[in-house]
């Protein structure tokens, strides 16, 4: 799938191992601004099976995984954006992929745990689930 700006088309696709190393070093600042949890290289080889890049002429621009804890449950994970291509259709086809995902195997609900609230009430994940389900954290360090 790609989505094309005006003047930049960007390709999305499944990540493959070879992505690795690169992904590690995208994901960094948005993990030194607070953005994104740290992952470690196993964690994100876990990531590989169920995730997708955003490219431009081979430049990693964008990042985001399913990750599937059960036939009832699956988490969009470690959603990230270049600066220069946010507000531009890429964090929502890579949210899309990913919940086409989670349909394709079955998956019930899919979550997002984000602190960009809007941007994910707009790619339609919401509060609630049908039957009122709700999901409530406790933080467990301070």
């Amino acid at each position: 799938m790609s989505e094309t700006s005006p003047s930049t088309p960007v390709q999305i696709r499944p990540v493959t191992r070879e992505d690795l190393a690169s992904l590690a070093d995208f994901i960094q600042p948005f993990v030194a601004e607070g953005r994104l949890l740290p992952r470690t290289t196993e964690e994100l080889e876990e990531l590989v099976y169920n995730g997708f890049v955003a490219e431009v002429d081979g430049t990693l621009v964008g990042f985001a995984a399913l990750e599937i804890y059960s036939r009832k449950l699956a988490e969009v994970r470690s959603l990230a954006v270049a600066p220069e291509f946010q507000g531009k259709g890429v964090g929502r086809s890579l949210v899309e992929q990913c919940v086409e995902r989670a349909r394709k195997r079955d998956i019930l609900e899919v979550m997002a745990i984000t602190s960009s609230e809007m941007f994910f009430r707009s790619c339609g994940f919401d509060f609630t689930l049908p039957g009122e389900k709700k999901a409530l954290f406790i933080t467990t360090s301070e």
